[in-house]
């Protein structure tokens, strides 16, 4: 294979040499690629791009040729009609340029890149997990979450695609919450092994949807047996041998360059919507300056650590008055007409840096910082085309390398200095790699404003460790575009105006959606869901009304359960006064800890003479709980007093849910004190610990839908109708208000609160003084009949009373598992089973008292002309 126009050694040489690596398949690959050593418990070896801009500096032309190109090819793939629908998709921090070159490539694509700086003012629209990586968690943070919704294609850029570790959890993680039909993955090189070579089509199929994959170039690494632990000898060997003699590099790299093969052919003239023009390239390496000296053997470790040296460069700052209100880049979304923007603001600001530059600089650096890459390097090619001298564009790392000083070795270099923007993982080492020691006359290093600190400018930080390397350092800083978020978030909705409940009863922290039609039939939501067309929260299912028949099964139920239920509803009460405040507000989770969150609160008030404060959140499965609800609660009350309340639990996919959602809230906000432990009435799947029984029975409210729980639907969570500062929607039924039972229902429940209240104060000891530590056996118990029954998703199988009514009344029931023996509890489950044709079917040995299936692998051919479902 071919190496470097004007670099006979392979910068992969030195590596491959001492761990018997071998880097196999298409003719540019070593063009394209180095190989060097870091310190990783996972992975010795690093993959290190010539054209990629990040650890070796390289014309800006080609960087940014690269990604574009990938992005025409992605244009050709997809056709005209649906790359006009594309999101493009980059990964933290190392491809964030490269993406929004192919985001420009595919056309009129809006582009967004993972980042791991948290942003307080902007809740998290998902996260996902890069296994090899030495920092791992990626954040989605777009300004509007609509940018991810819709079903054109997802566009993933990343610089490798290796595993296709990182790439599998991003589409997994973004299609349980905005599904689609075809995602695209874009990589510079494919180096999957054999054994990873299947799992993407696999994966497609897995999800029903297309995943397509765009690569410059494709082969693998061949690693031999132990290749780990002797990579890590060897870091630790040279670490150490720098360390002991204090070494820095004053050699100039061996320079890679544009590759053969026509990569600056292909890329220097294609033009560039918005009348751009590529210009030719010039791939001639700078001057070296300083001293030549022999071939370097193994001993030359180039580490140039925080340096006690003066400065000997000039530092000055460049405005380059950035226009106002553009994003510095894809962290929150950048759009079509931001980059119009840009591309018309660009020459005056490489004319700004130019002014800046000594007028005989023949080598010049545009250094970018970590993930602000795109900005930097369009302000390189746009000075590459302005000035005689020869420009060169690259970006410090948070990426910890060996530098070996060897010209086949990939990163011949390295200046270490201090973080010096505030990281949420804190204060650490940070790198700017081939640098040191390669002759350039200026270097302009390029920030966001959030990283021009105090720590950017001390001896030790970046610009002083840049000075003493070349005569003149440049500072251009871009404004540090953050979304605002509006002043105040809106008061809650109360009854009688939103909700049949009295206003003190709860305030709603939800926005009225009545006047929108949202619902849909049954089974046409059960495609789309089951499909992945469309997610739950997206639509409504048409509210069942009860006949006379069924509605008098709920008035049995009610009357033969209330002594019971109010026991429970003291039992819990009395727990989270104990154990989690004396004055707690409780929050319930709408709609179905609504009711229970009214009658806990009129315990307090019964039992204690407390007023306790109450309201209804939305949360949606997959997606969270509403993040500016918990914004107006923490602006409004001590986060630690609030008590999150739901009517019962089934396998506990709510309880983690809301785990999850709460610890995505601290890192996006940094607001601490909300505990995602659930209260709830009844825990047949020992999922909590703070409950009033564990016991599986009937609870009326779970027999109807808005009828008894203030007439509000559940809760809606669609990008077209709730924006990024706004509540999650829900609609209240005003008119079925001649059906309501509501009040009826808490009034009925409260009324025994008398009769109980010694009763409940025992049983409040006897279960604080037990064993409350969930089990989780009902997620175990989900898990063995998803798969003895052959559904393999534990989300169609819905545990407890509760859940399996549910089913019944919103979904598309497959067949009904009832506990043997199971009497009244289930009378009206029977009813509605038989209704809808639908299977009841007798298990031994059931933890719950029964639990609901919903129709597997769901088409319109699996019901009948009465929309009521059939056995398979």
């Amino acid at each position: 294979m071919n190496n470097a126009v004007n670099n006979p050694v392979w910068s992969g040489t030195w590596v491959a040499e001492r761990l018997g690596l071998e880097l196999t398949g298409d003719d540019e690959l070593t063009d394209l690629l180095g190989l060097a050593l870091r310190r990783n418990p996972k992975r010795a070896h690093l993959l290190v791009s010539n054209v990629l801009g990040k650890h070796i500096p390289q014309s800006p032309s080609v960087v940014y040729g690269y990604g574009f190109e990938l992005g025409r090819r992605v244009r050709e793939l997809l056709g005209a009609q649906e790359a006009a629908g594309a999101v493009v998709l980059g990964y933290a921090e190392t491809a964030t340029g490269l993406g929004h070159s192919v985001a420009d490539g595919v056309g009129l694509a809006p582009y967004l890149h993972s980042t791991r700086r948290p942003v307080a003012s902007v809740a998290p629209a998902g996260g996902f997990e890069e296994s090899h990586s030495h920092a791992t968690s990626h954040l989605l943070l777009p300004e509007d979450p609509v940018l991810l919704v819709g079903d054109g294609p997802l566009v993933l850029v990343d610089d490798e695609f290796s595993t296709g570790n990182t790439v599998l959890n991003t589409i997994r993680d973004l299609h349980e919450r905005y599904p689609r039909r075809r995602y695209v993955v874009v990589a510079l090189v494919d180096m999957r092994s054999a054994a990873d070579l299947g799992r993407l089509e696999g994966f497609a199929r897995e999800i029903g949807a297309r995943v397509d994959l765009v690569a410059a170039a494709s082969g693998t690494v061949r690693l031999p047996h132990g290749v780990l632990e002797r990579g890590q000898e060897l870091v630790a060997r040279y670490e150490a041998e720098s360390a002991a003699a204090g070494r820095s590099s004053a050699a100039a790299p061996s320079w890679p360059v544009a590759p053969r093969g026509g990569a600056a052919n292909r890329h220097s003239p294609a033009p560039l919507e918005g009348g751009d023009v590529e210009a030719g390239l010039s791939c001639t390496p700078p001057a070296a300056r300083g001293t030549a000296r022999s071939a370097p053997t193994d001993s030359h470790v180039a580490d140039d650590r925080i340096r006690r040296t003066r400065p000997h460069g000039h530092i000055t700052r460049v405005e380059l008055f950035w226009p106002q209100g553009l994003p510095d880049g894809g962290r929150h979304g950048f759009t079509p007409a931001h980059r119009t923007r840009l591309e018309n603001a660009l020459p005056a600001m490489a004319a700004r840096l130019a002014e800046a530059l000594p007028a005989d600089a023949r080598s010049v650096l545009v250094l970018g910082f970590e993930e602000l890459m795109y900005a930097p390097l369009r302000l390189a090619r746009e000075l590459e085309q302005v000035v005689d001298a020869e420009v060169r564009y690259s970006t410090t790392t948070r990426s910890p390398v060996l530098a070996v000083d060897d010209p086949g070795y990939a990163i011949r270099s390295r200046i270490v200095f201090p973080a010096h923007d505030d990281p949420a993982d804190g204060p650490g080492p940070r790198y700017a790699y081939n640098v040191a020691g390669a002759g350039f006359d200026a270097v302009v290093a390029v920030v966001d404003s959030a990283a021009d600190t105090p720590e950017l400018h001390t001896p030790d930080g970046l610009l002083a460790q840049l000075a003493a390397h070349t005569p003149h350092v440049a500072l251009a800083v871009v404004p540090s575009y953050v979304p605002e978020r509006p002043a105040m978030l809106p008061e809650p909705l109360r009854g009688p105006a939103f909700s049949s409940y009295a206003p003190q009863e709860v305030g709603w922290l939800l926005q009225d959606l009545s006047d929108v039609t949202l619902e849909a039939p049954t089974e046409e939501r059960e495609e789309a869901i089951q499909s992945g067309g469309a997610h739950y929260a997206e639509s409504l299912p048409v509210e069942y009304q009860p006949s006379e028949q069924y509605q008098e099964l709920f008035h049995t139920a009610l009357r033969e359960s209330t002594a019971r239920l109010a026991l429970a509803v003291g039992a819990v009460t009395e727990i989270v006064l104990a154990e989690r405040s004396p004055r707690p507000v409780l929050v319930s989770l709408a709609r179905a800890g609504t009711p229970i969150g009214v009658l806990m609160r009129r315990w307090a008030q019964f039992r204690h003479g407390v007023e306790l404060p109450h309201y209804a959140v939305s949360i949606v499965r997959g997606r969270g709980i509403d993040a500016n609800a918990l914004r107006w609660l923490a602006a409004h009350h001590d986060p630690s007093d609030v008590v999150f309340v739901d009517g019962w639990t089934g396998k506990g996919a709510i309880t983690r849910e809301l785990a999850d959602a709460i610890r995505e809230f601290e890192v996006s906000d940094g607001i601490t004190g909300f505990d995602p432990e659930i209260a709830v009435l009844a825990d047949p799947g020992s999922c909590v610990r703070t409950y009033g029984t564990r016991e599986d029975f009937l609870i009326p409210s779970a027999c109807l839908n808005s009828t008894v729980s203030g007439l509000i639907s559940r809760t809606v969570l669609r990008a077209d109708l709730v924006g990024p500062y706004d509540f999650h929607g829900a609609k209240f039924y005003r008119e079925l208000a001649g059906a309501d039972v509501s009040v009826d229902f808490v009034d009925a429940v409260a009324a025994r609160f008398p009769d109980v209240a010694d009763a409940a104060d025992a049983q409040a000891k006897e279960l604080l003084a037990g064993d409350r530590e969930p089990t989780w056996e009902g997620w175990a118990a989900v898990e063995r009949i998803s798969e003895e029954y052959g559904i393999h998703d534990v989300n169609l199988v819905k545990p407890g009373v509760g859940e399996t009514t549910r089913v019944l009344l919103r979904r598309v029931p497959w067949k009904i598992l009832a506990r043997a023996g199971a009497g009244a509890d289930l009378d009206h489950v029977r009813l509605l089973a038989g209704q809808r044709g639908v299977p009841v079917e007798e298990v031994a040995e059931l933890p719950y008292t029964c639990v609901g299936l919903i129709h597997p692998r769901f088409t319109r051919g699996a019901t009948g002309a009465d929309g009521r479902a059939v056995s398979v």
